[in-house]
């Protein structure tokens, strides 16, 4: 009893003098999320003009979150038919991974009839890089290479998985547009096994995409160099409105007898963001094959989160197999990619009326969400204190923040920035 007590005299002796409050001390403070972080300041700022144009996130005319209606509709289905809140099997559920393998390869697809195509469910599309990167890390570990620029994340998720990474070019300053010769000759040049992250389509943060013919040089090319292609499918169907199209660059590769890992996610396409609703493909060449890697894959996902969520899946799978909400959706992502389609020309023309100095047509030659509109980080700070307009300072507005009320106002600012601030 006195030796406890002795002990208990002199932690409260160490804890007087400071040292059981210094665990964590050493921590400094991490910088915020670029992207987070600009929708924060944003929510804070009280100007009624402000523009929030930082968001990867849909918003309509009003600049409000957009719900689809037949999302909606499925989701009330769900909650009327009391489905428990079992979990799910370690790759998901069943109905919603064969509706999404159609999704992104078509029902008839030989890969698919052939068992060659390991998919599980995942924390949507950031989920599906992760798992896939760890994967790669465990079984095919090789050199990473990212466009120049790429979505952030991708390289933090990089990183994490331990892998060594490197630049492709990919957005040329002078034009605006793509600079696929700078990819080609830098890819012609990376390792055989060498991972190549690509954008399915509506590059993030870019708007620019290869044509299809610079695909099918890019799937030959991979398939000469022994590359190996890991895809990153954000915006299939937001980009153009027709999901055949946007998943182009998948099959054009598919064409050439590659193997390949995809991250496929259901955040921007379906509305469902919160409910973290994604999956990863894996491209084998056989059933066997396909076998051991669905169990190893299982392995990796295990330790990490056990398994996904059910709610967001049970959503996508009534919309998807149901042709009435199959049809019904597709016809909301024509109209939601269109409203964007629709403010980029808007956008163009004011531009072009207020005779903003330099060139302004890759604001409607890019696709997808977002826009490269190369505009400095001194401008995109002058955007962000003189006129609440909030954006990366990399230029990166998200054309979703764009709507026919703030427009003319967004227009005018860049106008000041462009011709005030070098």
């Amino acid at each position: 009893m006195e030796r406890l007590t002795q002990l208990a005299g002199h932690l409260h002796q160490n804890q007087t003098n400071g040292d059981a409050g210094d665990i964590f001390g050493h921590l400094s403070l991490a910088p915020p999320d670029p992207i987070l972080g600009t929708a924060t300041a944003y929510k804070k700022d009280t100007d009624p003009n402000k523009i929030n144009l930082g968001v990867g996130a849909y918003r309509d005319d009003n600049e409000k979150p957009y719900v689809f209606e037949v999302v909606r509709q499925a989701q009330k289905e769900i909650v009327d038919e009391n489905q428990d809140k079992e979990y799910l099997p370690i790759e998901g559920h069943a109905g919603f991974i064969k509706a999404i393998q159609h999704l992104v390869f078509g029902a008839e697809h030989p890969l698919l009839k052939d068992g060659k195509i390991v998919t599980v469910q995942s924390l949507s599309g950031t989920g599906a890089l992760r798992v896939g990167f760890e994967f790669i890390k465990q079984f095919i570990p090789g050199d990473v290479y990212y466009s120049d620029p790429t979505w952030g994340n991708h390289i933090s998720i990089i990183e994490k998985a331990g892998l060594t990474h490197k630049k492709y070019p990919y957005f040329d300053p002078a034009t605006k547009g793509l600079n696929f010769d700078g990819m080609v000759k830098t890819l012609e040049g990376a390792k055989a096994g060498s991972i190549v992250l690509l954008h399915v389509c509506a590059h993030n943060p870019t708007g620019v995409d290869p044509t299809p013919e610079q695909w099918r040089v890019l799937a030959k090319l991979f398939k000469a160099k022994k590359l190996f292609p890991f895809f990153d499918s954000a915006y299939q169907g937001f980009a153009t409105g027709d999901l055949r199209r946007d998943a182009q660059s998948i099959h054009i590769f598919l064409e050439e007898g590659l193997q390949m890992l995809i991250a496929q996610s259901l955040a921007k396409n379906m509305g469902l963001y919160g409910e973290r609703v994604g999956a990863l493909h894996i491209v084998t060449t056989n059933k066997s094959v396909a076998e051991k890697v669905f169990s190893q894959v299982s392995l990796v996902i295990r330790p990490m989160y056990s398994n996904p969520p059910s709610n967001g899946a049970r959503i996508a799978f009534k919309v998807l197999s149901n042709p009435t909400y199959r049809t019904r959706w597709e016809a909301e992502l024509k109209q939601v990619s269109g409203r964007i389609q629709d403010m980029r020309k808007v956008l163009y023309e004011e531009l072009l009326r207020l005779k903003v100095p330099g060139t302004w047509e890759h604001i409607i030659n890019q696709i997808g969400m977002f826009s490269y509109t190369g505009l400095n980080a001194k401008q995109c700070e002058c955007l962000i204190e003189k006129y609440h307009i909030y954006l990366i300072k990399n230029g990166r507005i998200s054309m979703a923040g764009v709507t026919s009320k703030n427009v003319k106002y967004l227009a005018k600012a860049i106008e000041d920035a462009v011709r005030n601030v070098k």
